[in-house]
């Protein structure tokens, strides 16, 4: 056997025992050296091509870029760019998950859509709505999260604060707590509930203005749904109000501060046990305002705060006076 032969045959059998994962290694370090000088490769995502770090020469040009043409610098911005359709959303009975026909009468190039045509869609529109909800409990969730939906935006509340409270009524539904009790009232508690717990409160005297059930249902129904689901509430401080009710009557900063300086002080030495923190916020702001040289009446603070004018005057006195106690100490 000739050498040529020979080394045909050892060539052979070194490459057939070799393993496939052997084999992919090769062939990938082929791929990452260069043709001319066996130079690392390095791929320029730019401009769209594979240069060799040694010598500079442009193995592959014009590459296909698979990701996005835009730039996102945060998760939230990734998601918003997203072209996948909307994220899902616990503020929805479904999620998000379904169609929605628009109620425009129109066609993608945003011409007017014929007689026939409309009339047409108005038939999808309703048979749309009927796939939607297919059994009770989700034609109850879906008009319990319109009612957060609703209540939430009266109120100014965050999207954070929906989507808790959405989450806290679907866990009452699914604990089935709701016999016996109004979707209103329990989508109502559920919202102050989350309120409370995104440290953004509303007072019960703010969400019976905005709900259809009155003050007593709501406050019944919210001690029941957080005892039942165990809800981690913590008693509402006074000074989370404060931000709101002094952006409402556009006061300063400083006058804020001294609001929150009030609170503290009478936090240290007890006063506010046992009493409402709307209240007490309310006369802090007010306090503030005299003490800042700020002009606000009582009665302004009582409309931001939906509170009476003789709460306010109580709750004053008693910030003022533990306020002295604390300068004179």
């Amino acid at each position: 056997m000739s050498d040529n032969v020979r080394t045909f045959t050892d060539e052979h059998t070194r490459s057939h025992n070799r393993s496939p994962q052997q084999t992919e290694s090769t062939d990938t370090d082929e791929t990452l050296r260069c043709p001319e000088c066996d130079g690392q490769l390095a791929t320029d995502t730019e401009h769209g091509e594979t240069v060799c770090r040694d010598c500079g020469l442009v193995v592959e040009e014009d590459e296909i870029d698979h990701g996005p043409e835009w730039r996102a610098f945060d998760s939230n911005e990734k998601d918003q760019k997203s072209r996948v359709g909307a994220p899902t959303t616990n503020m929805m009975h479904d999620k998000g998950l379904s169609t929605n026909i628009g109620w425009q009468d129109k066609d993608a190039y945003g011409k007017s859509l014929s007689s026939r045509q409309r009339q047409k869609m108005q038939r999808l529109r309703t048979w749309n709505e009927r796939f939607r909800t297919r059994d009770s409990k989700e034609r109850n969730l879906k008009q319990a999260l319109g009612e957060i939906d609703r209540m939430a935006s009266a109120l100014g509340l965050p999207d954070a604060v929906r989507e808790t409270a959405s989450v806290i009524y679907r866990r009452a539904l699914d604990e089935d707590l709701l016999p016996g009790r109004s979707i209103e009232g329990v989508s109502t508690a559920a919202l102050y509930a989350a309120a409370r717990q995104a440290g953004t409160p509303r007072s019960l005297d703010e969400l019976t203005a905005v709900s259809r059930v009155d003050k007593d249902e709501i406050a019944r129904t919210y001690r029941y749904v957080a005892r039942e689901l165990n809800l981690e509430i913590k008693p509402a401080d006074p000074e989370q109000y404060v931000p709101r009710f002094a952006s409402d009557l556009t006061l300063s900063d400083e006058a804020e501060r001294r609001a929150r300086e009030l609170l503290s002080t009478a936090k240290a030495q007890g006063v506010h046990s046992g009493k409402s923190p709307v209240g007490l916020a309310a006369a802090a702001i007010y306090a503030a305002s005299l003490l800042t040289n700020q002009k606000v009446t009582q009665n302004q603070v009582s409309e931001v705060a939906n509170i009476s004018e003789v709460t306010i005057r109580n709750r004053y006195h008693e910030l003022l006076e533990a306020d002295e106690q604390q300068s004179v100490a």
